[in-house]
C-alpha cells in the first residue's frame, strides 16, 4: 500500500521572502531524507501584490549561501489550498489573522493553520518580515525557518 501523501503550504504577505525560503528549505529537508514522494510543498501570498514574480534577490542569495536553489514564482493563497493541503504554515500574526479569516468563509477547509515559527525549538514564535531589512535578517528568516521546519518533519502527521 502506497504511503499517504503530506502537504504544507507555507504562506506570508507577499510570497517573495519568507515563504519561498521555509518552501525551499523545508523541500531540502525533505529531499535530503529521500521523502520528496511523501509531501506536496508549495508556497503562498496573503496578498496578490507579486503574483508571478521570483523571490526577492536577497532571498535566492540567502538560499544559494545554502546550497538551495528555488524557482518559485510567487502566487497568492486560493479557496482550493484551504481544501487541499494538510497544513498551512505561515509566519506571523498578520498572516494568521488573515488566514483564519479566509479559512472561516471555506466549506470544507481541512488545512491546519499554524505559525511555522510554533515549531522552533528556540521558541522564536514570528518570522519577522525582512524586506526592509538587510542581508542578515534574511540569514535570520533562514535559520529560523530551517529550525522550525526540521522540527515540523520530525512530527508524526
Amino acid at each position: 500500500m502506497a504511503a499517504e501523501v503530506k502537504s504544507v503550504l507555507f504562506v506570508c504577505l507577499g510570497n517573495i521572502c519568507r515563504s519561498p525560503i521555509a518552501e525551499a528549505v523545508f523541500r531540502k529537508l525533505v529531499i535530503d531524507q529521500n521523502a520528496e514522494n511523501k509531501w506536496m510543498i508549495d508556497s503562498a501570498a496573503v496578498s496578490d501584490w507579486n503574483v508571478g514574480s521570483s523571490p526577492d534577490g536577497r532571498a535566492l542569495s540567502c538560499l544559494r549561501n545554502h546550497d538551495i536553489e528555488t524557482t518559485h514564482k510567487a502566487r497568492q493563497i486560493t479557496k482550493d489550498d484551504f481544501r487541499t493541503f494538510d497544513y498551512i504554515l505561515c509566519m506571523d500574526e498578520s498572516n494568521l489573522q488573515d488566514l483564519k479569516r479566509k479559512s472561516n468563509q471555506i466549506q470544507n477547509c481541512k488545512a491546519r493553520i499554524e505559525l511555522l515559527g510554533s515549531y522552533d525549538p528556540q521558541k522564536q514564535l514570528i518570522i519577522e518580515d525582512p524586506y526592509y531589512g538587510n542581508d542578515e535578517d534574511f540569514d535570520t528568516v533562514y535559520e529560523q525557518c530551517l529550525r522550525s521546519c526540521k522540527e515540523f518533519l520530525t512530527k508524526p502527521h
